[in-house]
């Protein structure tokens, strides 16, 4: 089954790329996502 991401949790990765002061890993790992679900624009 796949794990569905919350609107509110979704806005704060993209944040958290678009700043750009964490790589992707880290924020895939602190919001237990995999890196692919975090889209190429935000990286």
């Amino acid at each position: 089954m796949r794990k569905k991401i919350e609107p509110g949790i979704r806005a704060r990765i993209a944040l958290e790329a678009i700043r750009g002061e964490k790589t992707v890993a880290q924020i895939a790992s602190e919001y237990q996502v995999h890196p692919n679900q975090i889209p190429l624009v935000y990286r």
